[in-house]
């Protein structure tokens, strides 16, 4: 068991000594959230790659197929790391104009 899943059950443990109830079962599986594994986010990367052209929502859709629910946000943004390190250009509004502003005068 790696130490995130360690402190995990310690922490479930302290709180439920005896075992979780079943009334409380459902709320805490609940907090519990999907996350992509390092493989996911590889087969992810490789098919963007593949695609050739690709924007914010095709990461977020191809994720989604993987979880079965709605993208997070680290998610989204660790296929984006993964894909820059290898050098890929993301076309993002988020970043910075390098010309500034426009302006309509």
């Amino acid at each position: 068991m790696n130490a995130f899943l360690a402190r995990i059950a310690a922490w479930l443990t302290a709180g439920y000594p005896e075992g979780v109830p079943g009334p409380d079962r459902v709320p805490l599986l609940a907090l519990l959230t999907r996350r992509l594994s390092n493989d996911e986010v590889t087969t992810v990367v490789q098919d963007l790659m593949d695609r050739g052209e690709f924007d914010r929502v095709d990461i977020a859709v191809l994720i989604t197929g993987i979880t079965d629910g709605l993208p997070r946000d680290e998610d989204v943004e660790r296929v984006r790391a993964r894909l820059a390190a290898r050098g890929w250009p993301l076309d993002d509004p988020r970043d910075p104009d390098p010309e500034g502003p426009s302006s309509l005068s």
